[in-house]
């Protein structure tokens, strides 16, 4: 898939709502990470599209640890920076909301329910219960790919395949669509 970055605004505006309209962003990462592999392991198809590393911290949403650490030059604002302030204090907050049109409702649902079980965590908590809790999850680092989550949990080759395989559909209908 290719990374959504008006959808993941919204995911990332959606969390930031339910949280007070400001959120330590190494835990904004993780809720958004957990949404993505929810919708991965429900549906078939991540949330944002992004890649996804291992980090000494866990893991990470690539493009999105980008987007907040890493500020556009000036007078090259990103659908991000409309819409999420530049971290403060380690700290991003909601500059305006940018609308929730790329969002399902079951996508909605599914980081609301996110929120609900890990929202109440401080950032290092949820650092140390996603270590014990995530088997994909790599010490040294490195690329987490979609079929090393799926097997962590339990899918079989064959499930892995279709989901695959789905994923590529999609990945094609969207690179012809841009072209169009």
């Amino acid at each position: 898939m290719r990374f959504n970055e008006k959808k993941t605004t919204q995911a990332a505006a959606f969390l930031l709502k339910l949280a007070g309209g400001s959120m330590n962003y190494m835990k904004l990462i993780k809720l958004l990470y957990l949404g993505d592999r929810g919708a991965l392991l429900a549906w078939g198809r991540p949330i944002s599209g992004d890649e996804y590393v291992s980090m000494k911290l866990g893991p990470v949403l690539s493009e999105v640890h980008d987007l907040i650490t890493e500020q556009p030059a000036p007078g090259k604002e990103t659908f991000w920076t409309k819409y999420v302030s530049v971290p403060a204090n380690y700290e991003v907050a909601l500059n305006a909301d940018p609308g929730d049109d790329e969002l399902s409702r079951a996508e909605a649902r599914l980081l609301d329910d996110v929120f609900a079980a890990y929202g109440r965590y401080k950032p290092f908590e949820l650092v140390e219960l996603l270590h014990k809790a995530l088997p994909e999850w790599k010490e040294r680092g490195g690329h987490i790919e979609y079929r090393e989550i799926l097997k962590a949990v339990g899918k079989s080759d064959d499930e892995i395949r279709e989901i695959e395989s789905e994923l590529l559909n999609v990945r094609f209908i969207e690179s012809v669509l841009r072209i169009a």
